[in-house]
């Protein structure tokens, strides 16, 4: 397959390393002139230390070129920037092409999933999704991993699984798009509370708590919205939401246990030094959890943690000491 990968940040390089070793042909676009030299001078990403790329790898900094003849086009920047980066693709996208979104968010202003706001810039575009428990810090070291490929169509997602798995890399299929990326995004909300309860220096059974009925709000919603229960249950939903409260390498845990230690947000923010999706996804969150009239009570802490100036075990002790309840996961 022709491949090309649409952004350099960390989790587009580990894709195009696994990309490159199944046998495929890799063009990388950045539109980052000094991460572009850097990546053909030293085969080398400042994030990734130690990984050398392969010579076989193209850098591009042309975007017509990039996607030029590629059967595959990797769409692998921040999700704040899926929509403006879809409209500079769409005057280059061939109608054969399969665009594979394998970033995380929601947008604020539209609430609309990535998979949405592409085909708002890219019209009758082919979109899938790839999503999963998916560090790029351990898939570009080719350790194993598992995610899930989503498409509106099994064969495009069939297509999409049989390119991407490896004996590292297991890929499962599904036409639950709106489900996974509804997981994906949302984790990322739960996974600032994770951090948190580590930054307050809280122990394991108040992250355990977490990430079960942070589980639980994701579902809420994603059933209101009309996606499948049991994409929540899979890779995309409580295995990504695991690996995303737990893992050293989570921007957005290690940006939510500063702010548990007293950093402000933007502080924070500056410290990872890195996008943290999971501010950007959690107005969109509430909105979303305001207009189908769902409960999503740690959804509701992090948005005032993070733009009320809640000081953030006021907003533990909040959750702590809610109604009485009885446990269940339906709306």
């Amino acid at each position: 397959m022709k491949t090309a990968v649409i952004g350099s940040g960390t989790w587009g390089m580990a894709l195009a390393r696994l990309l490159f070793d199944n046998g495929h042909e890799v063009k990388v676009w950045s539109a980052i002139e000094s991460e572009l030299e850097e990546l053909r001078e030293k085969r080398t990403h400042k994030n990734l230390p130690g990984i050398i790329f392969d010579e076989g790898i193209v850098f591009e900094g042309d975007l017509e070129k990039a996607m030029e003849n590629a059967d595959i086009c990797v769409l692998s920047v921040p999700s704040i920037f899926t929509r403006a980066t879809a409209k500079k693709m769409a005057p280059f996208y061939k109608e054969n092409q399969i665009i594979v979104n394998v970033a995380k968010g929601i947008e604020e202003s539209t609430l609309e999933i990535l998979s949405d706001q592409i085909l708002d810039e890219i019209k009758n575009a082919n979109v899938a999704v790839l999503s999963g428990p998916s560090h790029a810090e351990e898939v570009v070291r080719l350790l194993p991993t598992t995610c899930v490929a989503g498409a509106k169509d099994m064969e495009t997602a069939k297509l999409i699984q049989s390119t991407f798995m490896s004996p590292v890399f297991r890929v499962y299929t599904s036409t639950d798009m709106l489900g996974i990326e509804l997981g994906g995004s949302l984790k990322n909300v739960i996974a600032l509370a994770a951090g948190i309860s580590d930054g307050l220096g809280y122990g394991d059974n108040a992250k355990a708590a977490l990430i079960t009925r942070g589980i639980v709000e994701i579902s809420r919603l994603g059933i209101a919205m009309g996606a499948n229960i049991e994409t929540f249950y899979g890779l995309s939903g409580i295995g990504d939401l695991i690996v995303t409260c737990a893992s050293k390498h989570s921007r957005n845990r290690k940006a939510g246990m500063l702010m548990g230690q007293g950093m402000s947000m933007d502080e924070a923010m500056k410290e990872v030094a890195m996008v943290v999706e999971g501010v950007y996804s959690a107005k969109a969150a509430k909105a979303l959890a305001n207009k189908y009239n769902i409960c999503m009570p740690i959804v509701d802490e992090v948005n005032a943690v993070l733009f009320e100036n809640k000081d953030p075990k006021q907003a533990v002790d909040a959750l702590m000491l809610r109604d009485k309840a009885v446990e269940k996961i339906g709306i």
